[in-house]
């Protein structure tokens, strides 16, 4: 089966499975819940690597957000002046002078539909420190795999039951398909909007 060779090239790398994962969510593909949904599933086999894992996944996404820093961050304010509509960019501008570290903590808990791209790239593109955004953004990442992971450890049985159901195995291809087409759209998106906004 498709998807289970998709979770599967992941679940094999084991520790590495969440960094590869994380950067990849965490930065121009479309995976939501693309991480959590590893972890579940190694954390329910293995509660001992709880200690690992949780790091690993964190550290993934971490990496994930510098890269999308590196580019929102060159094309700077006027960069992202170019890419959003002006009443969305001065909220966002707003929002990010009064309390961007809170913006940039809240973005890394809370699962979508919640705008994760648009706050990291707002804190890039108005000059919040890098390390702080990556020292936030590597804490509540942490915080929220942390609760993944207990709740796999929790509720580990039921979840790999659920894993081999049938139900899930159509909804992993209806999730996977989704993040195909997301992230086809996202990476386009960011590349049409960076070279408006070079120009």
């Amino acid at each position: 089966m498709r998807v289970r060779r998709f979770f599967g090239f992941f679940l094999h790398l084991g520790p590495a499975g969440p960094l590869l994962l994380g950067i990849g969510d965490s930065s121009f593909l479309f995976l939501p819940f693309g991480n959590d949904l590893l972890l579940v599933i190694l954390l329910a086999r293995n509660h001992k690597l709880f200690p690992v894992y949780v790091p690993m996944a964190a550290l993934g996404s971490t990496i994930g957000i510098f890269l999308l820093d590196l580019v929102c961050r060159k094309g700077g304010e006027e960069g992202l002046r170019k890419m959003l509509h002006p009443k969305r960019f001065d909220s966002l501008k707003k929002k990010m002078a009064q309390r961007a570290g809170y913006a940039v903590a809240l973005a890394c808990i809370a699962p979508p539909p919640f705008p994760f791209t648009a706050v990291i790239a707002a804190a890039s593109a108005f000059e919040y420190p890098r390390l702080k955004l990556l020292s936030i953004a590597f804490f509540a990442r942490s915080v929220r795999f942390s609760l993944v992971g207990l709740a796999a450890i929790e509720l580990g049985r039921q979840i790999l039951a659920i894993a081999r159901s049938k139900e899930f195995i159509w909804a992993m291809y209806f999730f996977i398909a989704l993040c195909v087409i997301g992230s086809v759209y996202s990476v386009a998106g960011w590349t049409r909007r960076s070279g408006r906004a070079q120009s």
